[in-house]
C-alpha cells in the first residue's frame, strides 16, 4: 500500500478537531440513530444511558486517533463500551444487536466527518487521500473495538448464565423433590409462574462444545420455541451440564401445545439440537409430571438410531414407559417379530405396512389409502410379513403392534443386522 500523504494526515486532524468541538451533538445524533434502527436496544433506561456513554467514548477516542495520528495497536476499548457489552450479555440481548450498533454508529460517525471534510474545500486529490485515511483508520478502529467487545460479551454471557442458572437449578430441584412448596416464595425466586399450564422439555446436543457455547445454543432454542408458540412469558431454562438442559414453556391458560409447530421450528433452527417434550400439565404437579415424561422420552430418543430431532411423550408413551432396559427390550422385539426384526429396506417396508394395517383395523383398503399404495401391494406385503414371521398379523396383534412401534422409534437399535 502506498504511503499516505502528510497533508492528508494533517487534513484529517483538522476534521477531527472541528467535529470534536461538537462532540455532544455528534454522540447524541449517533445514539438516536442507533436506537431508532435497533429495537432490541430500547426500553431499558439504564442500558440506554450506558449505550450513550459508550458512543461518546468511542467517538472521542476515534477523533483523538484522527487528530494525533495514534497507532491503532496502542488503543484499548473504551471502558463504557466494554461495560455496555457486559450489560447486554446480562440482559440476554442478542450479540448481533451489539455488532449492528457498531456498524450503524460507524456509518453515522463517518457522515459527520465527511460533511466536515467537504466544508474544508480541499482539492480533489487531497479530499480523496483524506477520505481514504479516514476510512482505513476508522474501520480498523471499529474492527479492533468490536472484537474486544464481542469477547467481553461472550465471557460475561457465559459467567452470567452459569451463576444465574446454578442458583435457579437448585430451586428447581427443590420444587421437583419437595412435597410442601411455598409457591409465593418460589415463583419470584424462579422468575417463573407455577400456577399455570406447562410443557416440560429436555434439549441436548450430541457432542461436547467449547466453553459455554452449548448452553448458549440451547438457551437460544428455548427462546425460539417459546416465541414460535406465543408463550405467555419467557421459558424457564435450567442447564444440567454443558450439553443438556431442562426447559419449561409457560402456556398460561392453554391446555395443550402445538407440537407440530414446535417440531417444525426445531427443524428450521440449530440442526444439531434434539428436543423431547412431555404432556401439558397444570400447576406444580403438572410442572413435575411434564418434566418426568420429557426425561423418560429423552432416554428413549437417546437410545434410538438415528436420534430423532423432536419426540413428544404422547406419541411414544407406551414404548418410553417400558424401555427401562434396552437389551431386554431388544430380546423381546426379536421374539415378537421373529425374522422380520432385520435391519434392511425390505423388512422396514413390511414392518411399516403391517403397523399401518393394524392401526386401520386390519383393513387393506384403508391401509392402501394411508400409504398411497394399490390394495394388491398391501395384500402382498401383509402376506409376505406373515410368511416371514410364521403367523398371521392379527394373531397376538397387541404385542406385535407394540414391537412394531418400538422399532419405528428406536430404529436399528432394536434390530438384527442379519437373519437369525
Amino acid at each position: 500500500m502506498a504511503a499516505e500523504r502528510p497533508d492528508a494526515v494533517k487534513q484529517l486532524s483538522v476534521v477531527a478537531e472541528n467535529v470534536g468541538s461538537r462532540l455532544p451533538d455528534v454522540s447524541r445524533d449517533i445514539g438516536e440513530y442507533v436506537l431508532a434502527e435497533i429495537p432490541e436496544l430500547r426500553g431499558d433506561s439504564t442500558v440506554v444511558k450506558i449505550l450513550q456513554a459508550s458512543i461518546t467514548e468511542n467517538v472521542a477516542t476515534l477523533l483523538h486517533v484522527f487528530e494525533n495520528d495514534i497507532p491503532l495497536e496502542k488503543i484499548e476499548g473504551p471502558a463504557a463500551a466494554l461495560e455496555y457489552a457486559r450489560r447486554l450479555a446480562q440482559r440476554g440481548i442478542p450479540l448481533s444487536a451489539m455488532v449492528r450498533a457498531y456498524r450503524l454508529g460507524h456509518w453515522r460517525f463517518l457522515q459527520w466527518c465527511l460533511d466536515e471534510l467537504n466544508r474544508e474545500n480541499a482539492d480533489d486529490d487531497l479530499h480523496t487521500a483524506t477520505s481514504r485515511r479516514m476510512l482505513r483508520v476508522s474501520f480498523g478502529y471499529i474492527d479492533r473495538v468490536t472484537e474486544h467487545a464481542i469477547l467481553v460479551y461472550q465471557h460475561e454471557r457465559d459467567n452470567w448464565l452459569l451463576s444465574q442458572t446454578a442458583a435457579r437449578a437448585a430451586r428447581v430441584r427443590d420444587v421437583l423433590a419437595e412435597d410442601d412448596v411455598d409457591l409465593d416464595r418460589v415463583e419470584p425466586s424462579l422468575g417463573y409462574r407455577l400456577r399455570q399450564h406447562h410443557l416440560g422439555l429436555v434439549a441436548w446436543l450430541p457432542t461436547l462444545t467449547d466453553g459455554g457455547e452449548g448452553i448458549a445454543r440451547l438457551h437460544r432454542i428455548a427462546d425460539e420455541l417459546a416465541h414460535r408458540i406465543s408463550c405467555s412469558a419467557r421459558p424457564l431454562f435450567v442447564p444440567r451440564d454443558a450439553i443438556l438442559s431442562w426447559i419449561w414453556l409457560p402456556l398460561g391458560s392453554h391446555t395443550d401445545a402445538p407440537l407440530e409447530q414446535l417440531s417444525n421450528a426445531l427443524e428450521n433452527s440449530d440442526s444439531s439440537v434434539h428436543v423431547c417434550a412431555g404432556d401439558v400439565g397444570y400447576g406444580i404437579e403438572g410442572f413435575r409430571s411434564s418434566h418426568r415424561q420429557a426425561l423418560r422420552t429423552q432416554e428413549l430418543a437417546a437410545a434410538a438410531d438415528p436420534i430423532p430431532r423432536f419426540t413428544d411423550f404422547s406419541t411414544v408413551a407406551p414404548i418410553a414407559l417400558m424401555a427401562t432396559d434396552i437389551d431386554d427390550m431388544r430380546s423381546w422385539v426379536w421374539s415378537a417379530l421373529g425374522p422380520l426384526a432385520v435391519d434392511d429396506e425390505n423388512s422396514a417396508r413390511l414392518r411399516e405396512t403391517a403397523l399401518i394395517f393394524l392401526d386401520h383395523g386390519c383393513s387393506y383398503t384403508a391401509t392402501a389409502s394411508a400409504q398411497i399404495l394399490h390394495k394388491n401391494t398391501v395384500q402382498y406385503r401383509i402376506r409376505k410379513a406373515e410368511e416371514i414371521m410364521g403367523r398371521p398379523v392379527q394373531a397376538g396383534h397387541t404385542d406385535l403392534e407394540i414391537a412394531l412401534r418400538a422399532v419405528r422409534y428406536l430404529g436399528s437399535t432394536l434390530l438384527r443386522t442379519e437373519p437369525a
